[in-house]
């Protein structure tokens, strides 16, 4: 069984709760009044050391902005610099220099002596830290900090109680993401993990982040379903080329082409494809439709010969001559313009002939037709069908004995012909006896 996505439960990256992306472009550094003549040059000079992830100078320069001008902005700048640089135990040293000088809680700081701690592997203290934090703030990234370190512990249970606890205060998207990669990798409870999903999908909405941690668990279960579901659920907020083309995979491995139908016209997606389907199913009417509103779109001729043959295909009066007259005259455009494809010469030829309108005009637009492919059993009997109609039978029946031998000699039109020529052989032949 095909898997439309893989599958790779990562934990949360710890400096992701400080939004510390190396690859990421550096916040604006907002600054009112300058307090030093040279404070631009040093912000130009640091964030450059940190575009070319120069980060150890990148939080030099910004630590010397924050000495010269107290602002803290500079001091978390410097620090976010430090960790990644990997100067863990100089973050701690830092932090713990400007907390022992306020009484006031700084809630970022803390988030950093965190962080530079669980890299130090110093769990118990980041998790005595973590967990004042979150009694204090509150937020959804600080329950998840905690989580971590719960997690690194290897006490997942004690991780999904305090994300829980969170979660049920204002069903926090991204707590119960990281309840749910606990709960699917990390205690192999993936009905649970799934179902909490699915339940917060039902009550508060499928947002990318949650549609695309579910279709993460449905491709690893194989549970195609499941994956449908959910790829119906993101495309419905995002009409994304990538997310269609996976429910039209699925469908088609399901084979549930009538429900595939539904999904392309109700999103009006890939009317090429919806072209095809059509004709499978067999719905001309529909098929000519939209291969005409195709050649209007991209004025490719072939659309329209394929709009005439349906249009001829799906009407019930093929005697109605205001149907005729519109289907030959596409046919004649096409003709005109592609001389390549004898498929559409030989179905203009065979009206032509078929409904007496011109049996010898139509003969003609066949001959082109096996100038291109002469051994086409279709078209030779198209050929044999003219001299039928102009009264040879006996040519129609010599055309129609190499037309036996060839592959398509057996379709039950040229099966009929046949019987419609021996019929006037036996005709012929009767009436020549009784003349004798």
């Amino acid at each position: 069984m095909f898997k439309i996505i893989i599958f790779t439960a990562s934990l949360f990256l710890l400096s992701g709760c400080l939004g510390l992306a190396p690859d990421k472009p550096a916040p604006v550094i907002k600054s009112s009044k300058k307090i030093f003549d040279h404070e631009d040059t040093y912000i130009l000079f640091a964030l450059r050391a940190e575009q070319v992830h120069e980060y150890a100078a990148a939080a030099s320069m910004f630590n010397t902005l924050y000495e010269k001008t107290n602002k803290k902005e500079y001091l978390y700048r410097s620090l976010e610099n430090d960790i990644h640089a990997e100067k863990y135990a100089e973050v701690v040293t830092k932090v713990d220099e400007v907390l022992s000088d306020t009484s006031v809680d700084d809630y970022t700081l803390l988030r950093m002596k965190i962080i530079a701690l669980i890299q130090l592997h110093k769990l118990e203290e980041a998790k005595e830290l973590a967990v004042g934090l979150v009694e204090k703030s509150k937020m959804a990234d600080d329950y998840i900090l905690l989580s971590d370190i719960y997690v690194k512990q290897k006490k997942f249970n004690m991780a999904i109680k305090y994300l829980e606890s969170a979660y049920t205060q204002n069903y926090n998207e991204k707590i119960l993401d990281k309840m749910a990669i606990i709960l699917y990798v990390n205690l192999q409870r993936k009905k649970d993990a799934i179902a909490q999903l699915e339940t917060h999908s039902r009550v508060h909405g499928c947002s990318q982040l949650i549609c695309s941690r579910l279709a993460g668990f449905y491709s690893n279960d194989n549970n195609i379903d499941g994956l449908l579901s959910v790829y119906l659920r993101l495309y419905a907020l995002d009409k994304n080329d990538d997310i269609a083309q996976k429910i039209i995979q699925i469908y088609a491995y399901k084979k549930e082409y009538v429900k595939l139908m539904d999904f392309l016209e109700e999103n009006k997606y890939d009317d090429t494809l919806l072209l095809q389907l059509y004709i499978k199913a067999k719905k001309y009417k529909e098929a000519s439709l939209l291969a005409e509103k195709i050649y209007k779109e991209s004025g490719e001729i072939d659309y329209l010969g394929q709009s005439a043959i349906f249009e001829y295909e799906a009407a019930s009066d093929k005697e109605n001559k205001e149907l005729q007259n519109s289907v030959l005259e596409k046919l004649k455009k096409v003709v005109k313009i592609d001389d390549t494809t004898p498929l559409y010469f030989n179905y203009l030829g065979y009206l032509l002939i078929d409904h007496e309108i011109d049996i010898k005009g139509g003969m003609k637009y066949i001959r082109k037709a096996l100038q291109i492919e002469p051994n086409s059993a279709y078209y030779l009997d198209s050929l044999a069908w003219g001299y039928y109609k102009l009264g040879d039978c006996t040519k129609a029946d010599e055309i129609l004995k190499k037309v036996v031998m060839l592959k398509g000699g057996s379709d039950d039109e040229v099966v009929a012909h046949m019987k419609e020529v021996a019929k006037c052989l036996h005709t012929k032949t009767k009436k020549g006896k009784e003349k004798k």
